[in-house]
């Protein structure tokens, strides 16, 4: 397999699992705060815990839910190629 291949896999994994965990941490911080997420955390009428809040559960969910999708396509990848992608050779034995 090609390094393209493994830029397309890990591309669209990660940006699947980004749509995806976005709609769940928005479905999740309406039930839990009664209210939608701020559209705009940034503008300085919504409240700094509201925003402080919103960004902390969004960044982690999204960004463990992007991690989680990206290891689960390198394993596709080695488990297809053999051999894990060019660009990981070098850092996975070190």
């Amino acid at each position: 397999m090609s390094a393209l291949v493994w830029m397309v896999l890990r591309t669209v994994a990660a940006e699947s699992a980004d749509v995806v965990a976005r709609r769940v941490v928005t479905v999740g911080w309406t039930i839990a705060a009664g209210k939608a997420p701020p559209d705009h955390p940034n503008n300085p009428q919504v409240s700094w815990p509201r925003a402080i809040g919103w960004a902390m559960a969004s960044g982690a969910f999204v960004g463990v839910s992007r991690l989680a999708a990206t290891r689960k396509a390198a394993a596709y990848y080695v488990k297809s190629a053999g051999h894990p992608p060019k660009a990981w050779r070098k850092s996975v034995s070190s």
